[in-house]
């Protein structure tokens, strides 16, 4: 099994004129790099942290057409995301799945207001009919009886009746990855920690490259370089505008970045067997609550605020955990605590700013999810906005348009193109590595040594996944691993910290950590991840 060798792709990017760089490793990046290595055109890909490790690895882990966009009249948007979800379902078996949603009716003495329960019906019959049925379902009325074995803790003096409709869930950061290797097994240089300080220019002002700086935690003393490329694609999500001030200097902010947090709690503090959407009292909301079932964890989410801090670190704060446990504890007995959190992450959706002004005079909530493709006077192309369940739609639009700038004819394949690992039919539910690797499963059982347990109690992550994401996964850090090539430090961030010796031991073998670094790695981890509990008002991890 090859390791990827960092140091030659490191070196493939100085030594090529590529038809397209892409700056940017979320889900919009990697989608392009993989459409366009699949048309045929030389691709470079850098990412200046991990692949997946923003906002793409930090979403609610739903594949989804967006029920509430039809309220906006979103219904081109609907549709498109209902059809994309359909091709992540055929394309990825492994890594996306259908998931039943509940819709709650509640009301006072056993009726539900007859406006609420119409608009719902109508509205999912909508849904259905924009795209839903493709998952071979249409949404059903349930009884008070049925919707309470679906979410026991629901409030049963409010409770009256309801929906129940389809529509899928996917691993956010497994599916960026994938791609990431999808596009590499096509021939493109992909490099994380790799990060673009500068355009390169023509004498006529042209854009022909960037020059960029290794800036992984393995990379000491590594200059800058040049990363030549006939067109360069800026691809960095909430990052947009700074890569593009790096052509033109300091613009208006084209982006607005809305917050979106995330809390896991145990399933036996909110057990469900599928996930709910959850009304927010008199905030013209809703929540999700979405069974981590394979590990026995339940998340809560999302938020929806406009956004003002770093970038590079949001946070979930005290007053995110405070409204979303007394979201759910309004209509449910669970009567959680912020003790009962578990793992917590934030993330930032990268949103358009109206045209004109571009001031925020809305709600995050109501700013539209499509996205825009747009060349500039050098000739950078830079996709914005858009959600993760359409980046291959995103990425399809995107590369049409480095196409024409190229000259050249080479039609989009990615329609009915299969993802790395995805097999002839979806696996098992209950099969854990088929569900994360697909048909590379067997590879990561080749890495299990005999006397291998799983590396905590209850939980089914194997040594060997460590192995494999060291191996063959581009992991750089005990984080890459611990927080994304398995979602451990996000589902149980207490877990995570007691595993990390352990952990840092078993990727130090294949990375070639001494017991120093092991350490280093160890340290830097538990803070990342007391940090992140710091600022939710939750327990360290040291005294839990």
């Amino acid at each position: 099994m090859a390791l990827p060798d960092r140091s030659r792709a490191l070196e493939s990017l100085t030594n090529a004129t590529f038809d397209l760089l892409v700056i940017g490793g979320g889900m919009t990046g990697t989608g392009i790099a993989l459409d366009a290595a699949a048309r045929g055109l030389s691709v470079a890909l850098i990412e200046k942290g991990d692949f997946g490790s923003g906002t793409s690895s930090k979403s609610s882990k739903l594949v989804h057409g967006g029920l509430r966009y039809l309220q906006q009249r979103e219904f081109r948007l609907v549709y498109e995301n209902l059809y994309e979800r359909q091709r992540l379902l055929e394309n990825a078996p492994h890594l996306v799945s259908p998931l039943p949603f509940l819709i709650p009716l509640f009301g006072k003495d056993g009726i539900v207001s007859k406006t609420v329960a119409r608009s719902y019906s109508t509205a999912l019959w909508l849904y259905d009919v924009t795209g839903g049925l493709r998952i071979g379902k249409r949404h059903a009325k349930i009884s008070k009886d049925q919707a309470a074995r679906h979410l026991p803790n629901l409030r049963l003096d409010r409770l009256v009746a309801g929906f129940l409709y389809y529509d899928a869930r996917g691993d956010d950061a497994r599916v960026a990855l994938t791609l990431t290797r999808s596009a590499a097994d096509r021939g493109a240089i992909v490099a994380n920690y790799v990060e673009a300080t500068s355009m390169l220019t023509s004498p006529s002002g042209a854009v022909t490259g960037v020059m960029a700086r290794a800036c992984g935690p393995n990379d000491h003393e590594v200059s800058e370089f040049a990363i030549n490329a006939k067109v360069v694609v800026n691809a960095a999500g909430v990052w947009a505008d700074e890569i593009r001030d790096f052509e033109a200097g300091k613009q208006r902010p084209s982006i607005k970045p809305a917050k979106g947090v995330h809390l896991s709690v145990k399933a036996d503090r909110l057990p469900c067997d599928i996930a709910a959407v959850i009304p927010v009292i008199a905030d013209r909301r809703s929540i999700f609550v979405v069974p981590w079932r394979e590990v026995g964890y339940t998340f809560i989410g999302t938020t929806d605020t406009a956004y003002e801090g770093s970038l590079d670190d949001p946070r979930c704060t005290e007053e995110d955990v405070a409204y979303l446990l007394g979201a759910i504890n309004a209509l449910t007995s669970a009567k959680l605590t912020p003790d009962d959190v578990t793992g917590v992450w934030a993330g930032l959706r990268p949103l358009l700013l109206p045209e004109g002004d571009g001031e925020l005079r809305e709600r995050t909530a109501d700013l539209s999810r499509r996205h825009k493709v747009s060349v500039t006077k050098h000739g950078v192309v830079t996709i914005k906005g858009g959600k993760w369940t359409t980046y291959r739609k995103m990425a399809e639009d995107t590369v049409d348009v480095v196409v024409k700038e190229l000259g050249k004819s080479a039609k989009c394949t990615t329609k009915k193109l299969p993802l790395h690992g995805a097999p002839k039919q979806a696996p098992a539910a209950t099969d854990h590595l088929a569900n994360r690797y697909g048909t590379d499963a067997q590879a990561v059982l080749n890495l299990a040594k005999a006397d291998d347990q799983p590396l905590a109690e209850g939980l089914p992550y194997l040594p060997a996944e460590l192995r494999y994401g060291a191996s063959c996964e581009y992991a750089q850090s005990l984080s890459d691993v611990l927080s994304r090539r398995l979602r451990l430090s996000i589902q149980d961030a207490y877990v995570a910290a007691k595993v990390a010796p352990q952990a840092a031991a078993i990727v130090g073998e294949i990375l070639g950590w001494d017991e120093q670094r092991q350490a280093a790695e160890v340290e830097a981890f538990v803070a990342e991840v007391n940090d992140d509990l710091v600022a939710a008002g939750l327990n360290r991890t040291e005294t839990r």
